[in-house]
């Protein structure tokens, strides 16, 4: 479930992207710790929101790259 207050995620790059989610595993480690159930929930939906994003420019990325994701492994075959 995403974060319903995350409305458009479109204007961070990757690497902001990145940068987000590793803050936001540190702070629900934080929260995690600190017992707050609350504050790990409300986290885990800005995570997933951040996640969804990324996903979503990794696979245009790879499309755009045109990356073949078959490998042939087959006995004496090229690929």
């Amino acid at each position: 479930m995403e974060h319903p207050f995350i409305v458009s995620l479109t204007d961070k790059n990757l690497e902001e992207l990145q940068n987000t989610l590793s803050d936001l595993y540190g702070k629900l480690n934080f929260a995690y710790r600190s017992g707050n159930g609350a504050l790990i929930s409300q986290i885990h939906m800005v995570i997933e929101s951040y996640r969804t994003e990324y996903n979503k420019r990794m696979d245009e990325m790879i499309k755009k790259q045109n990356i073949n994701a078959q490998i042939n492994i087959e006995k004496g075959s090229k690929s």
